[in-house]
Formats: C-alpha cells, sequence, structure tokens
C-alpha cells in the first residue's frame, strides 16, 4: 500500500468548510475564567446573554478574524496553495470585517452574507481568553454560522480540488452536521481525500461516537492533539491511541505540543516531527496553521517528512503573536529552513 497522494491535474489545492468567525482577544488571568466557570483551554459555545456578560468583563481586546478552517486556509494561501473557504457570515460589520480579511489573505470566499430577518444573530463571534502561561480558553457565539445548510455546500465543484478540509466544530449544529456529511460524500464521489480535525477534547466528548463513523467512513486524514485523540478512543496513553486511529485512515497527524507531532499511515509508517522554535504568546491556532502547513505541501506532492517539517513551522509563527492568522511570511520561512 502507498502512502495516500493527492488526485493529479486539479486547479484547486484545498476547499476548507467551517465557522466564520471573528475572534476578540484579551489577555486575563485564571480569576477571571474562574468568575466566569470557565474550564482552562476548552472551546464552549455561549448564547447572546453571556456574549455580552462576558465581553462587558474583558479587559481591553482586539479583532481579528478567525475560525478554525478558516485559519487553515488563510494558512494554505499563506505557503502559496490555492484555496477556498465556505462559511456564513451576515451583513453587518463584523461580516465585512471577516471578508475582507479572508480575502485580503489571498483565499477565495464567495458567499453571500445572510440578510434580512435571517441575520439578526449576526456574524459569529469568539472571546479568546489568554492566560499568562499562553493557554486560550474560547467562548464562541456562532451567529448565523451555525446556519450552514447541504444548501451551501452542494455543487462545490470538489473534483476541481485536490482535498476537501472540514472541522469539528462544526459538529454541534444539526444543519452543519448534515452539511458536512454531503461535502464529504460528494468528495468521496469526486475522489476527493477528505481531510478532518477534531477541533477540541470537549468537542470530541460530545460527538465521540460520530466522530468515530466518519474517520471509519469518510475520512481519509486527521488531525487532533493528544487530549483529542485519547478522547476520542477513550485511553490515557497516546500511543495507543495513536495506534488505533492509523487503522482507521489513511494518514493521522497527532500533534504534541512541544515534543512535535507524529504522522502515522494506514500501512505502518511513522514519521516523528520535532517542534520548530518559537517563543510562545498565544496557543490560539496552532493546530489549525499546522494542519494549512501539511496540506499545503501534501497537495503539492511532498513526502509526508516534509509535510510535517512546514507544518511545524506554521504552527510555531501561530504561537508567536496574538491570535491565529500567520503575521510572518510562511513561504520565506519554509524557504529559509530549508
Amino acid at each position: 500500500m502507498t502512502v495516500l497522494q493527492p488526485p493529479a491535474g486539479r486547479a484547486l489545492d484545498v476547499v476548507c468548510i467551517g465557522n466564520a468567525i471573528v475572534d476578540v482577544l484579551a489577555h486575563t488571568d485564571d480569576a477571571f475564567l474562574d468568575r466566569h466557570a470557565m474550564a482552562k483551554g476548552s472551546m464552549q459555545l455561549i448564547d447572546t446573554e453571556v456574549a455580552h456578560r462576558v465581553y462587558a468583563d474583558m479587559p481591553p481586546s482586539i479583532e481579528i478574524s478567525g475560525g478554525s478552517a478558516a485559519n487553515t486556509a488563510a494558512g494554505i494561501a499563506a505557503l502559496g496553495g490555492s484555496v477556498r473557504f465556505v462559511g456564513r457570515i451576515a451583513d453587518d460589520q463584523l461580516g465585512e470585517v471577516f471578508a475582507h480579511d479572508i480575502r485580503a489573505a489571498g483565499v477565495a470566499f464567495d458567499v453571500a452574507p445572510v440578510t434580512g430577518a435571517a441575520a439578526a444573530p449576526g456574524t459569529a463571534r469568539c472571546l479568546v481568553l489568554v492566560t499568562p502561561d499562553a493557554q486560550r480558553t474560547l467562548n464562541t457565539y456562532l451567529g448565523v454560522s451555525a446556519q450552514l445548510t447541504p444548501h451551501d455546500v452542494a455543487g462545490l465543484g470538489l473534483d476541481a480540488a485536490r482535498a476537501l478540509y472540514c472541522e469539528g466544530y462544526l459538529w454541534d449544529e444539526p444543519s452543519a452536521k448534515e452539511a458536512i456529511r454531503l461535502a464529504m460524500d460528494e468528495a468521496r464521489a469526486a475522489g476527493t481525500p477528505v481531510a478532518f480535525t477534531l477541533s477540541d477534547a470537549f468537542c470530541v466528548d460530545r460527538h465521540r461516537t460520530e466522530f468515530l463513523e466518519l474517520l471509519a467512513g469518510r475520512v481519509d486524514i486527521v488531525f487532533a492533539n493528544e487530549a483529542e485523540i485519547c478522547s476520542l478512543y477513550e485511553v490515557d496513553d497516546v500511543e495507543q491511541a495513536a495506534a488505533m486511529v492509523a487503522g482507521h485512515v489513511a494518514i493521522a497527524c497527532v500533534t504534541r505540543s512541544e515534543r512535535g507531532s507524529v504522522i502515522l499511515t494506514a500501512d505502518g509508517d511513522r514519521v516523528e516531527i520535532p517542534a520548530a522554535p518559537a517563543e510562545v504568546v498565544d496557543t490560539t491556532g496552532a493546530g489549525d496553521l499546522y494542519a494549512a502547513g501539511f496540506l499545503a505541501r501534501w497537495a503539492a506532492g511532498a513526502d509526508l517528512a516534509e509535510c510535517g517539517r512546514v507544518a511545524s513551522l506554521a504552527a510555531a509563527e501561530a504561537i508567536s503573536h496574538l491570535g491565529a492568522r500567520p503575521e510572518a511570511d510562511l513561504r520565506s520561512l519554509r524557504a529559509g529552513s530549508e
């Protein structure tokens, strides 16, 4: 068996589907998290009332376009890849911010904003609280992003793409879940490999059975950190979990923070990737940019060691500053490290 390769002769590297979110980031402390009963390092969905209450109590903040798969799309573009993003925004100020930022990053984004009464929930926003240990705790108000439907993903032209990439965070909404399943099935019919990120250990806890079903039948490449992969298989040993996931997908990428990452394949290959040096400021987006680095190079036909090396570089750049979108020239970083 050979390692999964991208289909040849296609014009687009990756189609990314995810939540279209504007991140509101602030430095805070553990006392803030305790005051609002937040589990450090988690992602929780919040309603309008909680969003207003937490925002009112936050220190001075900055707004940066985010969303897991959208961050990955921006990273792929920064590395020279061709990429399209699909996600819902409202016809409001945050929607304008998101659309401007994703297009300015070099990502194709042609989704029309939601208007009228349906736009009332507004564009999604994520309140990102960064503690002194660089951990980020996410409080996400999904707004219209949660309204993603099968209609939004039908006819994406996945036969022209080398990969489809989807985020696990979308699984919290039934219509979005249905949309992702449809996109994955259309990709399969087009011979387009499907990549999927588990997104968050708490997300895995909520959807473990369905995620396992996805990996067994719809996903070719999976991205997960240690907590997520152990949660998926309900084990404490990451090596045991890694061995289990390698039996379900063609390629599994398991990130291990300062210990780098490991890439495993269905035919028994194992590639150890060291962490790239970085001064940790904010871990927001580390996994998103790791996926970007991997997919950008995989779509270009690089071997797994090269894919992992660039993934590690991209993740290191992400954690060196506040916010999840690349700030440095990733192509220059990649070239300079060769």
